[in-house]
């Protein structure tokens, strides 16, 4: 029997979905459906202990839609605003509740920014600098940290139980050669799929199409595309991208807001 639960917290990229602002075909979508809403990216994985990959400004809302009343490590990709955003939450359950620092792996580049950023909060902050290529376990599961095309020191995580590969990019462009063959054949590829055709920045986001081939590719078992935007830079509703999805007969599907599954 699996060991550990993989939840997606949150897959839409940095505005979510339904932007408050737009209007779009997705965005009116969402605000009729449910199903369609898409807060910032992060993602769990529960096991004896719960390792929380990211922490986004919709944090708090996720946590008591999964009543969750505690995490016990963190594990951040970058130190963009919309996957670090929401650590202040954390503030009060660390003197309250946990009252230990919660161990927490990084790039230095991204403690260094975290450090800038929410100075208050490093005494909550057990902090593990994480080289690329650097392994460590958490809860009986390895992590693998893979460079990826994004902002300085941003990775992506080869996620190892005794049953699974998963590797979690939630940001990237096309994936550098020695990433790529790190994660080739994994079982699930959860990974950036900001845009619907056009990628108005191939450096560091793909497009659905684009994740769809380069996992394909990389012969994963499962895609889940996630980090959707949906609005920009053409609007597709989820209705539209499930009846395009329907191509690749349940091997490649968008990941949704509280979704999980056994790895």
């Amino acid at each position: 029997m699996k060991s550990h639960t993989f939840t997606f917290m949150g897959t839409g990229a940095g505005c979510g979905v339904p932007a408050f602002f737009c209007d779009c075909p997705a965005c009116e979508e969402a605000r009729r459906n449910p199903r369609a809403r898409r807060g910032d990216c992060g993602v769990m994985v529960t096991g004896e202990t719960r390792t929380l990959i990211d922490t986004p400004p919709d944090i708090r809302q996720y946590f008591l839609r999964e009543g969750v009343s505690y995490v016990d490590d963190l594990v951040f990709t970058h130190w963009h605003y919309d996957h670090v955003g929401g650590l202040g939450e954390l503030e009060y359950m660390v003197q309250l509740k946990t009252k230990a620092p919660l161990a927490t792996y990084a790039s230095p580049y991204t403690l260094e920014s975290i450090g800038r950023e929410f100075g208050y909060m490093m005494y909550c902050l057990a902090t593990s600098p994480v080289e690329p290529f650097d392994t460590f376990a958490i809860d009986g599961v390895r992590y693998t940290a893979l460079p990826v095309k994004h902002a300085p020191g941003t990775y992506g995580y080869l996620i190892e139980t005794a049953d699974t590969k998963l590797f979690y990019a939630s940001d990237t462009g096309a994936l550098p050669p020695e990433t790529r063959e790190a994660v080739r054949g994994v079982d699930i590829l959860a990974m950036d799929a900001t845009y619907w055709k056009h990628n108005g920045y191939p450096e560091s986001h793909h497009s659905i199409q684009e994740c769809i081939e380069e996992g394909l590719e990389l012969d994963a078992g499962k895609v889940y595309l996630t980090h959707m935007c949906m609005h920009y830079a053409e609007p597709i509703t989820l209705a539209e991208l499930e009846e395009y999805l329907k191509q690749y007969e349940g091997r490649v599907e968008p990941a949704a807001d509280g979704l999980s599954f056994a790895i």
